[in-house]
């Protein structure tokens, strides 16, 4: 049996004629962390889009614990998607709901547990992010870094074995970057979950993920460990990690030249 609960097999996928996947593959084992690196728009989160079922490939498939995700009917969808954990970039909180009712949320949607198991599941997961204290408070009374936790909180109520993170860093101050990486770590750890990092911070993540995947023009430009990666000499690698402003990334979006424009 594979120890890989996603495989991304010769995956394509594309916006009418703009291809944003070329013949993709990606191995995600379980009990790790892995990452998904790369440049604004190179297709890192349509990759959770896909794993998820919200979109279907073109060519190739995804398959998560045995099952080709864009042939599941909806039942077959949900069942998948029972076992996975989702924190939205920038927490995606409900604003009208309580810390408390947001982690609630997903256990009163999927299971029929009484209330009194619901109140201990819910202050469980809060307190393993630190926020037990904070159950009562409207999102709008969080700061970035909490706002983020109750999600991440949210997003393993139901001990998902696979759990995915849009840009979990995203406009975070330095230490709540540093509790967000080290939860990550932890509850993976704790849970023998599956972790799937969409993100373009490259020091926090090469400070705790297992094995990392860079995307660019629509293929997996490299791979393997932090390790590995930062000892690449690949010239895309080298000015992704040093954010270097020149190399094969470039600034300009393909376009005529400037002077076809200004002339029509």
């Amino acid at each position: 049996m594979s120890d890989n609960i996603v495989s991304i097999k010769n995956l394509s996928f594309g916006y009418d004629k703009r291809l944003l996947h070329k013949d993709i593959n990606m191995q995600f084992p379980k009990g790790k962390v892995s990452a998904i690196m790369g440049g604004s728009g190179c297709g890192k989160t349509t990759i959770l889009r896909l794993i998820g079922g919200q979109i279907t490939p073109s060519a190739g498939y995804v398959e998560v614990d045995g099952s080709i995700v864009h042939k599941q009917d909806r039942h077959g969808i949900y069942k998948l998607r029972r076992k996975m954990g989702m924190l939205f970039q920038h927490g995606a909180l409900f604003s009208d709901l309580s810390v408390f009712e947001n982690v609630a949320f997903p256990i009163r949607e999927h299971t029929d547990l009484p209330e009194n198991i619901i109140k201990d599941l819910v202050l469980l997961k809060l307190n393993a992010v630190g926020l037990r204290g904070a159950f009562s408070l409207m999102p709008s009374e969080l700061s970035g870094g909490m706002a983020r936790r109750v999600a991440l909180a949210r997003a393993i109520a139901l001990d998902p074995s696979i759990i995915m993170y849009d840009e979990p860093f995203a406009g975070l101050d330095p230490i709540s970057m540093a509790v967000i990486c080290d939860l990550i770590r932890a509850l993976n750890d704790a849970l023998g979950a599956t972790s799937i990092i969409v993100t373009h911070d490259v020091a926090e993540t090469f400070s705790f993920a297992d094995y990392i995947y860079f995307l660019a023009d629509g293929v997996v430009a490299a791979e393997g460990s932090p390790k590995q990666l930062k000892a690449s000499k690949l010239p895309f690698v080298k000015q992704f990690i040093h954010a270097e402003k020149d190399g094969p990334v470039p600034f300009h979006y393909d376009a005529a030249s400037l002077k076809a424009d200004l002339a029509l």
